[in-house]
């Protein structure tokens, strides 16, 4: 298949792609334990395949700042519009929702909130700042929108000690015009090189980043931007397939073979980065307990051969 084209994206889904319903006791705890806090979970928000696996292992990602963003991403579930104020219990809410799950790795990520002057930063740091002190045995990873306009957003965020520090970057440059709508690829990594240049010679907050493949993107493109992720100083990436939301969601151009996300990965650990995690279902907060742990024991993993010589790597 020809640098670029796409496999076909409609259709059934592929089998490795199915993933089992488990509504256990635990998935059931952390439903009622998000609804009673009237707490936002991105799991339900963007849809996520994951929810049950990590519902059910007592696991969640938490969403603040509301549930309407001010930006409309051609691959985003989060409805659009004008958000509500901000709540000032979220920070104690959510505080409280990490204790009653013991987690020892919370993340907490944000919608974007381009109507408020700071885009957000100082009531992200209230969480941070509410979690760790109920919580001080959690460790707390952050995943930011990219603040647009407003000024210095990590001096408010870093200082209140998240061990990882992310920003997902979703796509190529050249897609980001109708992914990423109302976002710019260099504004993302410039946020991403800013939380390198806040942290100077100390070893966290490690920062991070994601992206989707199955958008129409060429396999140039993708090692085009592995290299400047790399050349930036990030530390982890994740990479998943793109799963469309709903019918008025940009449609899916190609499935990646579960080798191909292999052969992405291990071209990516060459660059090195001290994590990757690539795989179909692989979203930023899966399993992100496991990225850090690795990233921070400085695993720096190798691959004589990148793969990107195999046949199952043709995007």
């Amino acid at each position: 298949m020809p640098d670029g084209a796409a496999s076909p994206g409609t259709g059934p889904k592929p089998p490795w792609l199915k993933v089992r319903l488990d509504t256990g006791p635990g998935y059931r705890l952390v439903r009622g334990m998000v609804a009673g806090l009237k707490l936002h979970t991105v799991c339900q928000e963007a849809r996520c395949p994951n929810i049950y696996e990590c519902w059910g292992d007592r696991t969640a990602t938490f969403m603040i700042l509301g549930d309407v963003c001010t930006r409309s991403c051609g691959f985003c579930a989060v409805s659009t519009g004008r958000p509500r104020p901000v709540d000032p219990e979220e920070p104690e809410h959510v505080a409280q929702a990490v204790a009653h799950l013991s987690l020892r790795h919370a993340v907490i990520t944000m919608v974007d909130r381009d109507d408020l002057p700071d885009g957000g930063a100082a009531h992200v740091a209230a969480v941070i700042r509410a979690v760790r002190r109920a919580n001080p045995e959690c460790e707390v990873e952050i995943l930011t929108s990219d603040f647009r306009d407003a000024p210095s957003p990590h001096a408010a965020i870093l200082a209140e000690g998240p061990v990882t520090f992310s920003h997902n970057i979703e796509t190529v440059p050249r897609l980001y015009p109708v992914v990423r709508r109302g976002s710019q690829f260099e504004r993302s990594l410039d946020l991403l090189r800013g939380a390198v240049a806040w942290r100077g010679g100390a070893r966290r907050p490690l920062v991070k980043t994601g992206l989707m493949v199955g958008l129409g993107e060429t396999r140039g493109e993708l090692l085009e931007t592995f290299a400047r992720l790399a050349e930036a100083s990030v530390e982890i990436v994740t990479i998943g397939q793109y799963l469309r939301p709903t019918p008025q969601h940009l449609p899916v151009a190609r499935y990646y073979h579960p080798d191909e996300f292999a052969a992405l990965r291990a071209h990516a650990m060459s660059l090195g980065f001290r994590h990757v995690e690539a795989g179909p279902l692989v979203c930023s907060s899966y399993h992100a307990r496991r990225h850090t742990e690795s990233a921070a024991l400085g695993q720096r993993e190798r691959s004589a051969d990148s793969g990107l010589d195999s046949p199952a790597f043709r995007p």
